[in-house]
């Protein structure tokens, strides 16, 4: 490359980075400035507010203040020694799982030809809740990244108990604390598909079981159900990073500045340090401390000042949360270089890289079932790019989607943060309430992208009710709505990923045999208690002589309690000095991110610019673009097969050309649908539920492209009169069924019902038995 361009290009990058820090400096800047201004001055806005609080303070307010903060005090730091003694006692026992059910153990895969530390589990469905073991059983996934098992089924409002609640069996996959030795992740997945199989033989008679997986467990119930895909029904994972590469949804505060840390420490070669000083473990306590350094505000201030405030009763809460929060788990050191290399630094897990333990690769579009992405705008740990960016990738088209058969469904929350995708009540109550109801007919939906909307209003008595809707989506409206930067900002990870490979090799061959030399399970052992999470945890238990008199104290605290009220003049002001503390640690986070993310790009898109967008261009230009939809492969194979099939292709045919369009498509609509096959069973094609979806996406694609002769070449397909004459029965009999009447046919579909009866040799004429439309 001539030095100018060079040049030009540097200055290009700079210029556009500097805006962008400049933009994100000064959002940073007005978010503190509302912040401080909203805490000085209240909701009145005056701006009077602290010295009227002064002046109202009087010795008697102080002195009950003075009492109540000792005392708030002492329950505080006896809620601290709660926490650390709770953590000794998980870390003797060797960490349980934090599910708030009952289980019993169906699989130890510590027992397999391959050991791994993974079980199967079943949930045991509290007193008062009926399961019925011929209903669709669910498999929850968990992710593994630092913390246990448990998060799925965390309370009763949960992904575990909104399913026992609906009738379904519940089945866990949980994993304990130590990793076995020599185990890898393919290893892992090769003892899910043993435990999806398990299910399957306990309910034999049941549809194939629904996997849940959340966060990175949602990658992982990806890699089974492709290396899988028999045995697996609906998807539904929760918050997963599938595109590792993708974010930037706003255009405020700094975007997702988790995605720029493999960049920032020059790729997996430091997981690889990490696991080499443990000694081949790696302590998945650093992953913990990576997500509390996103938010420091909360991390090293809201939440204790939360327990702090309302210590009286916040406490329960704080230390159900703290025992799964603070068990840090380990793993293998095969195990965190295969998620770094291939999923936070490559992103090459879909791409058809990596392969499976039976050698093939793994390839999404071998999935069969449905498969529901639930992702929210507030979580800037896994943002909606990483969790939707996949389908893009690896189908490229809505046709596609189609011509696979396959069906993808996106719920979008607005604000919920990642944690509370999966642990809030609210969020169980409402989304995964409605997602139970979808997954049990989702299969109804024919194939393409959906957007699934769920509508509130008040029921009976002011009861919230809710109803879901699906709307059709195109793949490529999608994408570049969600990708306001056109996915050029994830070009830079290009050139992360090949000095990861060449800072990795350079670790393997001139640092790594020091540092294993060194290590031993000792001093691994030694590394492990003095992690600073570690630390802060059993520094403040029993274990230290200091905290001795803290039991006794706290005890005689609640025994004389005199709580102030938080209207209290001093009680005001110490919130709006917290609010200022919380403020400014916020500020301190968006001014890092901002200037990690200009870092960033200042490094790896120059380096991208100079060393590898011409070669990007290149490969690009190999690959000529198909502008017309009519020239895709797959496009061009069904109009092909026109005149090909027979009953299942024309019944599919059928279902296309008399679909309604352009409107939502409401849950209960599924609902119907999936009575009316069970009713009319027998009229129905003979043909598995997956290949039936592929038939009729690629009729869809057929009816779409050639309408005209999509109709004229049905009784092509219908060359037996037996099959004609069942087609035909079944639309005779749909039409008055009062089900179908219900939905009241538009004038489009009686049109067209006319002409396909007309073109198949039918009489007399359907429109005097259409009531709703005449």
């Amino acid at each position: 490359m001539e030095p100018g361009t060079q040049l030009a290009r540097s200055h290009d990058i700079g210029l556009k980075i500097g805006l962008l820090y400049h933009k994100r400096a000064e959002t940073a800047l007005n978010q503190f400035s509302d912040r401080v201004r909203a805490a000085v001055d209240g909701k009145d806005g005056g701006a009077g507010r602290v010295p009227a609080l002064l002046a109202g303070v009087d010795p008697s307010g102080a002195w009950q203040y003075a009492v109540d903060t000792i005392q708030r005090s002492v329950l505080f730091w006896d809620t601290m020694r709660q926490r650390g003694n709770n953590f000794v006692d998980q870390a003797m026992r060797g960490l349980e799982p934090m599910l708030h059910f009952r289980y019993e153990t169906v699989l130890d895969g510590r027992s397999f030809d391959r050991p791994v530390n993974y079980a199967l589990v079943k949930i045991t469905p509290p007193e008062g809740v009926i399961v019925d073991p011929l209903r669709r059983p669910y498999l929850v996934i968990d992710p593994r990244a630092g913390h246990g098992p448990g998060i799925g089924g965390f309370k009763d409002d949960s992904q575990v108990g909104v399913a026992l609640r609906a009738g379904h069996p519940v089945y866990f996959v949980i994993f304990f604390r130590d990793p076995e030795p020599g185990q890898t992740l393919l290893d892992v997945c090769a003892a899910e598909q043993q435990f999806v199989r398990k299910v399957r033989q306990l309910h034999p008679d049941s549809p194939k079981p629904a996997i849940v997986g959340n966060c990175q467990g949602g990658w992982a119930a990806m890699m089974l159900s492709s290396s899988s895909p028999d045995d697996t029904g609906p998807i539904l994972i929760n918050g997963a990073p599938m595109s590792y590469w993708g974010g930037a949804w706003s255009s405020g505060e700094g975007d997702n500045p988790m995605r720029y840390t493999g960049g920032m420490l020059g790729g997996s070669w430091m997981s690889s340090l990490t696991a080499d000083m443990g000694h081949g473990v790696f302590d998945g306590a650093w992953l913990v401390y990576n997500f509390e350094n996103l938010n420091p505000a909360n991390s090293l201030w809201d939440k204790y000042r939360t327990l702090y405030a309302n210590v009286d009763t916040e406490a329960p809460r704080f230390l159900d949360f703290e025992r799964w929060w603070g068990g840090y788990y380990l793993m293998n050191r095969e195990e965190i270089e295969f998620i770094t290399k291939n999923l936070f630094v490559g992103n090459k897990l879909w791409s058809g890289d990596v392969n499976s333990a039976s050698g093939n690769a793994f390839d999404l579009r071998d999935i069969k079932s449905p498969i529901v992405l639930f992702a929210s705008m507030g979580d800037n740990i896994t943002p909606p790019q990483q969790a939707f960016n996949w389908v893009a990738d690896v189908y490229g088209s809505t046709d596609e989607i189609k011509a696979r058969g396959q069906v993808i469904v996106g719920l979008m929350h607005k604000t919920i943060g990642h944690l509370g995708i999966f642990v809030s009540g609210k969020v169980a109550k409402k989304e995964y309430t409605q997602l139970v109801s979808v997954l049990q007919t989702i299969e109804q939906l024919p194939p393409g992208l959906y957007g699934m909307d769920i509508l509130e209003h008040k029921g009976e008595g002011g009861k919230v009710d809710y109803e879901v809707e699906f709307r059709e989506l195109r793949l490529e409206e999608i994408s570049a709505r969600v990708n306001r930067f056109g996915r050029v900002d994830e070009h830079p990870f290009e050139a992360v990923e090949a000095v990861s490979e060449f800072v990795q090799r350079a670790y393997e061959l001139f640092a790594q045999p020091a540092v294993q030399s060194m290590s031993s399970d000792w001093s691994a052992l030694l590394l492990r208690q003095f992690h600073p999470l570690r630390v802060q945890h059993w520094a403040m238990s029993d274990l230290n002589p200091w905290f001795a008199w803290l039991g006794p104290a706290a005890q005689a605290v609640r025994d004389h309690r005199q709580p102030v009220e938080p209207d209290r003049p001093l009680r005001q002001l110490e919130e709006i000095g917290s609010e200022l503390i919380s403020a400014s640690l916020d500020f301190y986070r968006g001014m890092r991110d901002a200037t990690t993310e200009a870092a960033f790009f200042g490094v790896y898109a120059n380096m991208f610019a100079m060393y590898l967008a011409d070669k990007h261009k290149a490969e690009a230009a190999r690959v000529k673009p198909v502008s017309e939809p009519r020239e895709m492969p797959y496009v061009k194979e069904a109009l092909a097969s026109i005149s090909q099939g027979g009953y299942a292709e024309a019944f599919a045919r059928t279902g296309v050309l008399l679909m309604r369009r352009g409107e939502p498509l409401p849950l209960a609509r599924l609902e119907t649908i999936d009575e009316l096959t069970r009713d009319y069973a027998d009229y129905l094609p003979k043909v598995p539920r997956e290949e039936a979806r592929r038939i009729r996406g690629e009729q869809e694609i057929i009816a779409r492209y050639e309408p005209e002769q999509a109709v004229l070449s049905l009784p092509t397909l219908l060359k037996d009169e037996a099959d004609r004459a069942r087609l035909l029965a079944l639309l005779d009999k749909l039409i008055v069924d009062p089900r179908v009447q219900a939905v009241q046919p538009t004038q489009e579909q009686v049109a067209m019902l006319e002409r396909i009866r007309t073109v198949l040799g039918a009489r007399p004429p359907v429109e005097r038995r259409i009531k709703a439309v005449r």
